[in-house]
């Protein structure tokens, strides 16, 4: 963008004057507040998932008893809380933290312009949003409660308030995943056309931080997966309400069509949040490794290559529906293929530490963390990837041992990461270190303690979805029952010493040290501004300029070892 069109833009914004204290909060169209609403939103979303997650491992871990804040756990409750724990923790936490908060606090701010190209719609967009989450919640309180057909959402049991029990339950869950994608196809063309359109003078392609191409990206996926999956949606919400039957095989439909159009978007969703949280992490490394980040073009180019594979490995979820061998064979090919760039990534990432003046500072720990949990997660997709061993595996525990291997570095660890390293810029003031450093032992140390076991128990048979595993004598015995126990005592380790971050946060946001501009000696154009940035992010007449790329660490010749973009010489 020229720099015209770049005084134009700023010039003609939707005025930068004082608002008043609803305005501001409420009905805002500045990029940094909708970014923390998306935060807190989310944050608020993760606590009702966590809690939902301690419910029914206590089910598991103790079947029968009454579980302590919640009661007797019934048949129905246990599918309902399992349902939407993972949807809540997909949909409503990572989506909304991972690609609307960061995407919209860093995006302008990144790329040197002043707000959104469509503020407006950004505000419609969290709008959206937070009807969504309202009706998610109601649902729970519906006749019948709330939905109990698994995240995925599978026919018939979910097309059937016979089979699932939560007619209303479901139409609502339904209502509010559809109004969710809205939310989001919105915010992603803000995300799109702002990144390519409103750079600040002087920044090239190759200048653009790699986070906001990963989220950019990740857009870009969500954009054009989805369409295929909304189609699927309003036909179930057909055979839900008005008696259609495009998922009957008794009234010539199939609920196999329901799995293609699911995993068509389902998988390619696995890179929309993991996108932005492996930019997060590449962030973050080069930052506190102080080294370039190694290869830039490689690690984007290996981003677009990663994006266009995974609209090709979708039917590795169907290996046991029956799927034709000869696609099933096609289907591991290409899932192999995949694990290619996303190991590469990985590759790169430790280049960047190779050499470096690492400082263990708590984001860069959330990072490292990143990188050893998501590896766990990887390889042992490899196994699930294979059509030969995915019968024996599928629907087991490993499944869920290899999904929150991959999906909680994402969700949580990448999260978390971002928030830390961030959190001075957002806020204006620092994070207490040694909080930030017990808190991160005491998620670590339990996460793998969870879910560890849980590979034990998938090779040895467990089903996932089993209400009371008593009733099933091969898998009662009392070495598996223990490993359940094990996985819950863990899980409620972890979830108490998340309550040390929100007082961190919330002591820090009050009373932490006030945080100067750039408290990290970092490149990037967000930390040229103040701490937290104003309305506008930088006065009109001292918008920024890029004169070199994002990663300009330990450059020889110079005395310091950070060369931020703006800087001239």
């Amino acid at each position: 963008m020229n720099d015209t069109t770049h005084a134009h833009a700023h010039d003609g914004h939707h005025g930068h004057g004082e608002q008043n204290w609803f305005l501001k909060y409420f009905w805002s169209t500045d990029h940094k507040v909708i970014a923390m609403q998306y935060l807190f939103t989310g944050m608020a979303m993760a606590l009702i998932g966590g809690f939902m997650a301690y419910v029914f491992r206590m089910q598991i871990a103790y079947p029968g008893m009454n579980v302590p804040f919640f009661g007797h756990v019934s048949p129905g409750a246990y599918n309902a809380l399992i349902t939407n724990h993972g949807s809540i923790m997909i949909f409503w936490v990572a989506m909304p933290v991972l690609i609307a908060g960061f995407g919209n606090f860093l995006i302008p701010l990144m790329c040197g312009c002043d707000d959104m190209v469509f503020p407006r719609l950004n505000r419609l967009s969290y709008q959206l949003f937070l009807v969504s989450a309202i009706i998610l919640i109601a649902s729970f309180f519906a006749p019948g409660g709330g939905f109990g057909g698994a995240w995925t959402s599978y026919p018939p049991l979910s097309s059937t308030g016979t089979y699932n029990l939560t007619p209303m339950g479901s139409s609502l869950w339904l209502l509010a995943v559809a109004l969710e994608f809205v939310a989001f196809l919105l915010g992603g063309i803000n995300f799109i056309v702002t990144a390519m359109n409103a750079r600040a003078p002087g920044m090239k392609a190759y200048d653009v931080p790699i986070v906001v191409w990963m989220i950019v990206v990740a857009s870009l996926l969500f954009m054009a997966s989805v369409g295929p999956l909304i189609a699927g949606a309003v036909m179930l919400l057909f055979d839900q309400n008005l008696g259609t039957g495009f998922y009957n095989p008794t009234r010539g439909g199939d609920p196999i069509l329901w799995q293609h159009l699911f995993w068509f978007f389902g998988h390619p969703e696995v890179y929309v949040v993991l996108l932005p949280a492996m930019g997060i992490v590449a962030e973050v490394m080069t930052v506190f490794a102080r080294k370039k980040l190694f290869a830039y073009k490689t690690v984007l180019y290996t981003v677009i290559a990663t994006g266009v594979l995974s609209f090709f490995v979708w039917a590795h979820h169907q290996f046991v529906a029956g799927i034709d061998p000869r696609m099933a064979n096609v289907f591991t090919v290409t899932t192999v293929l995949i694990s290619i760039p996303i190991a590469e990534m990985c590759f790169l990432y430790i280049a960047t530490l190779y050499g470096g003046s690492i400082r263990f500072t708590t984001p860069m720990l959330w990072a490292l963390a990143f990188m050893a949990e998501f590896l766990i997660g990887g390889v042992t997709g490899i196994y699930l990837g294979a059509s030969g061993a995915d019968i024996f595996f599928h629907d087991t525990y490993f499944v869920v041992a290899h999904f929150h291997y991959t999906f909680y570095p994402i969700a949580i660890i990448g999260t978390i990461a971002g928030i830390t390293f961030w959190f001075p810029k957002m806020f204006g003031r620092m994070m207490d270190e040694t909080l930030g450093k017990i808190h991160f032992w005491g998620t670590i140390i339990p996460f793998n303690f969870i879910f560890i076991p849980m590979f034990f128990l998938g090779m040895n048979g467990e089903h996932r979805r089993i209400y009371d595993y008593t009733n099933f004598p091969d898998l009662a015995v009392p070495w598996m029952q223990q490993l359940r126990i094990v996985s819950t005592v863990a899980l409620v380790i972890m979830l108490l010493f998340q309550f040390v971050f929100l007082y961190n946060f919330i002591m820090s946001l009050i009373r932490g040290p006030k945080a100067s501009k750039n408290p990290w000696n970092a490149n990037t154009l967000e930390w040229s501004t103040d701490s937290p940035p104003p309305h506008g992010n930088w006065p009109a007449d001292h918008m920024p300029e890029v004169f070199r790329g994002p990663y300009e660490y330990a450059t020889p010749g110079r005395d310091s070892d950070y060369w931020p973009q703006n800087e001239r010489v």
